[in-house]
């Protein structure tokens, strides 16, 4: 059930799926990544919280340096005087204060309008006001900050609500303890003024920031600031330069990275592909591996080359053996046909042992073209042979048997092999016919005696057949593999034995070749030797 919805999703996307080139997927997938931190600082809001937490840290700068002018100048003071910061552990990573404030965090209601109190402050209090309100005027004209100085008990002594009180802030409760607080707060006299500014989710927040006026040991006061956090479009603008800066360097990368995967990967596969169509169409070379390309293009460009001749040498080999095979089979069919035309048209006049040797002609033409026939079968299954990955031989066992049968029918055959010597990796009756083949051809030639050897040499076994026959000429030594080449077609030679026996042993990794010899015929036949797994110990 759950296939076959999933497939019912992805067949129309299989269909619509458009056809892309490579350099398009490597470009479209490195601009993908690269816009993956800007998004993310977008809507993650990770660049507008740092704008916030620069807000609130210009806020608590100057909240710090108006409290030390607070303190110096409360009647009765010594001096400057600040609360006590916090450990080393507890700062930010630059030696700052640590901030508090995330947007990730669910922000108070607006802060409430001021009550009125009756009575009025201390002397102590609007003395020190009266020096402040100029110093305070100035640094919210400068900062655009909103600033008040409030009595402990919440009553403003500095201030556009002047006398009345804001007793109970969570901000103002933490400051008359001594200990600074800063909190988010929803602004009610928020409207948007452009149409992307629903994006910033600090537009419709002010930050207010508490911060207590010690003298003598004693909180006297507490400096209560707040201010809208930058824009996000605004520090966007404010840091364009530094923004676009960056967006051109990462472009910059991502054409160049482009060029190089493009150079690397995309050309060199497009020049294979092109050369894959001109092999196909029966001409073209294979291009020179790019010196650019990537280390894997390049094992390709290798392995298409090999590919490539290969196929060129089966092409010929089928085009030359498809031209063998009809000539192979044009003389018999011949024969065949002449003799039924003689008999079609002279049969009335034909003696009866004229007909019969016409019939005995035909008859031997056709035993010739299913020789032909089963000869080829065997090439074909020499041809497609398995490799048997577990076969193991003794040579000696199929040299010996070979030897044996062929005493009683008046061959002498002599078979030397040393005391140790590996299995082979091939079959024992494989093994055994190709070895058959070569000593029936031995004793056709007219050889009396063969030789018989097997050693073991660079982790092969080589195997020798020889004998004292009359040799093969020089003219037709390399010739002797190619199919139905043969010196005894008159004696029903087929010219496919040495081909099925070299196929026989291609597919098991071994070759076979004729070699020098001062007389007679030899023929050397390796074979990998077998690589035998140790038993596995006993428990």
């Amino acid at each position: 059930m759950l296939g076959r919805l999933i497939e019912s999703v992805k067949a129309p996307v299989r269909r619509h799926w458009p056809r892309l080139r490579l350099r398009t997927i490597l470009l479209v997938t490195f601009v993908f990544v690269a816009a993956l931190p800007g998004v993310g600082a977008l809507f993650l809001r990770v660049y507008e919280n740092t704008l916030v937490r620069q807000t609130e840290a210009e806020l608590i700068a100057q909240g710090t340096a108006l409290a030390a002018a607070a303190s110096a100048e409360w009647p009765g003071s010594t001096g400057p005087e600040l609360i006590r910061e916090p450990p080393p552990a507890a700062r930010g990573m630059a030696g700052g204060p640590l901030s508090t404030i995330d947007l990730g965090n669910a922000p108070l209601p607006e802060r409430p309008p001021a009550v009125a109190r009756p009575g009025a402050a201390p002397p102590d209090a609007q003395a020190a006001a009266a020096r402040l309100t100029p110093l305070i005027d100035a640094t919210s004209g400068a900062t655009l900050a909103a600033i008040s100085l409030l009595a402990p008990d919440g009553r403003i002594l500095i201030g556009p609500e002047s006398g009345d009180s804001l007793a109970g802030l969570p901000e103002l409760v933490a400051a008359s303890h001594g200990r600074p607080k800063t909190v988010i707060r929803r602004r009610g006299d928020y409207h948007p003024e452009y149409a992307l500014e629903w994006l910033s989710r600090a537009s419709g927040l002010r930050i207010h920031h508490a911060r207590p006026v010690v003298v003598n040991g004693k909180v006297v006061a507490v400096l209560l600031l707040s201010r809208s956090p930058r824009a996000l479009f605004r520090g966007l603008y404010e840091d364009r330069g530094k923004i676009l800066f960056g967006i051109g360097a990462i472009f910059a990368t991502l054409v160049v990275l482009s060029g190089l995967l493009s150079r690397g990967i995309a050309r060199p596969i497009e020049m294979l592909s092109q050369a894959t169509r001109d092999v196909a169409r029966g001409g073209g070379i294979v291009p020179e591996v790019p010196r650019t390309a990537a280390i894997e293009i390049q094992a390709l460009y290798a392995d298409f080359a090999t590919m490539a001749d290969a196929i060129d040498r089966r092409s010929r080999y089928l085009r030359d053996f498809a031209h063998a095979v009809s000539h192979e089979f044009k003389t018999p069919l011949a024969g065949i046909r002449g003799a039924i035309e003689i008999l079609e048209d002279h049969h009335g006049e034909m003696s009866e042992d004229d007909r019969r040797r016409f019939l005995a002609n035909a008859g031997a033409d056709a035993d010739r073209l299913a020789q032909l026939v089963t000869r080829l079968l065997e090439l074909a299954r020499a041809d497609m042979a398995q490799t048997d990955a577990d076969a193991a031989t003794d040579v000696a066992l199929p040299l010996r048997r070979i030897a044996d049968a062929w005493a009683e029918r008046g061959l002498a055959i002599t078979v030397e092999l040393p005391e140790a010597l590996p299995r082979a990796a091939m079959p024992g009756p494989m093994l055994e016919a190709i070895v058959e083949s070569l000593v029936e051809n031995s004793r056709q030639a007219g050889a009396g005696v063969v030789r018989m050897a097997a050693t073991e040499t660079d982790g092969e076994i080589l195997v020798t057949v020889a004998d004292d026959g009359p040799g093969i000429p020089e003219a037709d030594r390399a010739r002797i593999f190619e199919p139905f080449f043969t010196s005894r077609r008159a004696s029903g030679g087929t010219g496919l034995g040495l081909p099925i026996a070299r196929s026989l042993l291609a597919s098991h990794g071994g070759t076979i070749t004729l070699a020098a010899a001062e007389s007679g015929t030899c023929f050397e036949i390796r074979v990998p030797a077998a690589q035998l797994q140790p038993p596995p110990s006993a428990l």
